[in-house]
């Protein structure tokens, strides 16, 4: 069941960071203050006043609700999404995760999203700097967040730590899901290889 559900939440945060903006919220959204609010609850508190946020205009278009400043972005959670999602990621993966916006907007397949974007790396056209770099994400049902009393009720954290070309034999860690809270290695060999922790569900109704 761990296995299971850590997947799913897998799955959803990649659809959720290769999405186009394109294909996202067309109805009416949350206030700026109040999606920035929520978004940075993604990141570890010494990064959120100071984070970037993209998120949605009023009419539900893609739009940067915040500059930043420090090394960490944030996305607000998409309001055409019945699930409540939110991520806040290292700067420099940043030139990666818009690629693949852009991509996405063009109807291409997350198979072909990787296929452009691993050669891009390949030929130095795509940076993704070679070090480690982390994402958070809180993922949760559709009231896991009360916009109006801006309260986190119940999400699920992820942290994804990318070690680009990581492998088994050059990380010692397994490359399958191992239970909540073991770290396991996910797309081995990519230049886009990462560790993921997923941890124990958070907010009021946790008493975390």
């Amino acid at each position: 069941m761990l296995i299971r559900i850590h997947l799913s939440a897998v799955v959803a945060l990649l659809i959720f960071l290769s999405s186009s903006p394109d294909t996202f919220a067309q109805q009416g959204a949350p206030s700026a203050e109040q999606q920035i609010k929520a978004a940075v609850l993604a990141a570890p508190q010494a990064f959120r006043d100071g984070a970037k946020v993209y998120g949605y205009s009023p009419e539900g278009e893609w739009t940067t609700l915040r500059e930043g400043r420090n090394a960490m972005i944030c996305i607000a959670d998409d309001p055409a999404e019945a699930k409540f999602h939110v991520a806040c990621y290292f700067e420099g993966l940043e030139p990666f995760m818009k690629r693949g916006r852009e991509l996405r907007a063009q109807g291409l397949t997350r198979t072909k999203v990787d296929s452009i974007r691993r050669e891009e790396i390949e030929a130095g056209a795509l940076n993704l700097p070679q070090k480690p770099m982390t994402l958070y994400s809180l993922s949760g049902e559709e009231n896991a967040y009360d916009y109006p009393s801006e309260t986190l009720k119940k999400a699920r954290p992820l942290t994804v730590v990318y070690v680009p070309f990581g492998t088994q034999e050059s990380t010692g860690m397994t490359t399958s899901p191992a239970g909540r809270g073991a770290p396991w290695l996910m797309e081995p060999g990519t230049p886009w290889a990462h560790i993921m922790i997923s941890g124990n569900p958070v907010g009021e109704e946790t008493g975390q």
